[in-house]
């Protein structure tokens, strides 16, 4: 497999390609993540369903969805629960990250740049805290998005910007999207959430005000720079969380057009 080729010569970028355009109403930076060489269609990311409403659902069964991964965690789930209008759809909930519990029994005691949040709120330190925690969530993305029943399918976290951004951007490289375009679709969600200006502030599940803050290549290369340095390739950071070669044959098959 072709290794992402992290440049730093765009790091600035906050702008996005538009490419792969699909309004669901009321849900936040939905679009299609089936950029060159996958498939349309087949795998869409987006923000939260919780607000979905019953055009937004059936917007969704013409696409012809099958499956919603929620990448987020539970507090936030039963918080916001997500809304499916009696669509004939799975919900699958993989949290992205460890709970500040499951973290401590994992040896992890430094949590002063959480705020009380279970991972890290600055951006700089959330790409490669995401890059070595998120691991086991991503595996079983790629393990559910292996199999064809799935499909089509939603990826999902609270707003389909950080979590679901560095998800969706480890299929696009182990699939071959060139680093460019994997970068171009990461960077669409500063447009579609109106990040362009900067951070904005929201209120998160404990009713905390939280600021939302722009992506960019910088952010989204530290996460790769740290699963490659430490597995020297993306298979081999799946590997130990029980992705197979069978596995990744069938998200080729899935996925790519």
């Amino acid at each position: 497999m072709t290794q992402p080729d992290i440049r730093a010569g765009s790091a600035s970028r906050l702008l996005p390609a538009q490419i792969n355009v699909s309004d669901v109403p009321n849900v936040r930076n939905f679009r299609d993540a089936g950029i060159s060489p996958l498939r349309p269609g087949v795998l869409y990311r987006s923000g939260s369903l919780n607000r979905l409403t019953e055009a937004g659902a059936e917007r969704l069964r013409n696409l012809g969805v099958r499956t919603v991964i929620d990448l987020r965690s539970g507090v936030e789930s039963s918080v916001w629960p997500g809304q499916i209008h009696g669509l004939a759809i799975e919900w699958v909930s993989i949290p992205a990250l460890p709970d500040l519990d499951t973290l401590k029994a994992m040896g992890f005691t430094d949590v002063s740049g959480f705020d009380g949040k279970p991972w890290p709120v600055d951006p700089a330190a959330l790409y490669p805290f995401m890059a070595t925690y998120a691991a086991p969530a991503i595996a079983a993305l790629v393990e559910r998005l292996a199999q064809p029943a799935s499909l089509p399918a939603v990826v999902q976290c609270a707003v389909g910007k950080d979590r679901t951004g560095l998800a969706v951007a480890v299929i696009q490289s182990l699939l071959g999207v060139p680093w460019d375009q994997v970068v171009e679709d990461f960077v669409r969600s500063n447009a579609e959430l109106r990040l362009t200006a900067g951070p904005t502030s929201f209120l998160d599940e404990a009713g905390v005000t939280r600021y939302s803050h722009p992506v960019s290549e910088t952010l989204l290369a530290s996460a790769m720079d740290t699963i490659l340095t430490e597995h020297r390739s993306l298979p081999a950071y799946l590997a130990p969380h029980g992705v197979t070669a069978a596995h990744l044959d069938a998200l080729r098959s899935n996925l790519l057009a």
